[in-house]
């Protein structure tokens, strides 16, 4: 197992800790005050939480596993399309270490060869004028198998799909550092640059897709883009449905 170092995760301007073990790095971060850029890795998260306080599952060792905090000019009612611009910016990262396969399923999970990669949890609160925002990654990094085993369910791992595999440090830094250029890009110039690239990563463009709203109802239509604050848009036979809360949990052709 490659051992997580602050001193090789390489971020110029962010200041980077490592643990081995916490409840979750996001809520680690969340704790206080953050007046400059924060990453804090860990090598286990015994809390980790995925959307809609979900439990994130990994191996202790096998995942890439970080949360990168910063302060925003921006207030926290303008974050909407956020989690939206850091599925970009995870994906730009991952293609240019050589992981070709990766895409976005809405909102922000990371898919290669249509199993699970990843995932992204991003938080924000009120600070001051602005706003505080932790942006939490979970990367499978190496044994999708014994993951898989465990969820019953198909996962992927970066090891499935680089050759030779970079460890953790490197892949961590390479995200971390396309993050932060990503949410500084956003925090001066808003969503609206990012929503083109998302629409062209994402794995279900154009597909039939239904949705668990979060009231649990159920929706299905064809993928027709994002509205103008992230959500996911929906070609209905009633017309276009906008979902800024739910689960995909089915995507076939049109």
């Amino acid at each position: 197992m490659d051992r997580l170092s602050a001193a090789a995760i390489r971020v110029p301007g962010v200041e980077v800790r490592v643990l081995g073990r916490c409840a979750s790095t996001n809520a680690a971060l969340l704790a206080g005050r953050l007046t400059q850029p924060v990453l804090l890795a860990a090598d286990e998260q015994t809390a980790g939480r995925g959307r809609r306080s979900r439990r994130w599952h990994s191996e202790p060792g096998c995942g890439a596993l970080f949360s990168l905090g910063l302060p925003l000019r921006r207030p926290a009612r303008d974050l909407g399309g956020l989690s939206i611009v850091a599925g970009v910016a995870a994906v730009r990262a991952l293609r240019a270490l050589g992981a070709r396969d990766v895409a976005l399923k809405w909102p922000n999970d990371l898919l290669a060869r249509g199993a699970k990669l990843g995932g992204i949890l991003v938080e924000t609160r009120a600070q001051g004028a602005g706003s505080a925002a932790v942006i939490g990654v979970g990367v499978n990094h190496r044994d999708a198998h014994r993951l898989a085993a465990r969820l019953r369910r198909e996962v992927a791992a970066l090891e499935d799909i680089l050759q030779p595999l970079p460890e953790r440090n490197a892949v961590i830094g390479a995200l971390a550092r396309g993050l932060l250029a990503a949410l500084r890009a956003f925090d001066a110039d808003g969503f609206g640059a990012f929503r083109e690239d998302w629409e062209a990563l994402h794995a279900h463009a154009g597909k039939r897709l239904r949705v668990r709203l979060a009231d649990g109802r159920r929706l299905a239509g064809i993928a027709a883009g994002l509205a103008d604050d992230g959500a996911l848009q929906l070609r209905t036979r009633y017309g276009v449905r906008t979902v800024r809360n739910g689960s995909v949990t089915r995507a076939r052709p049109a």
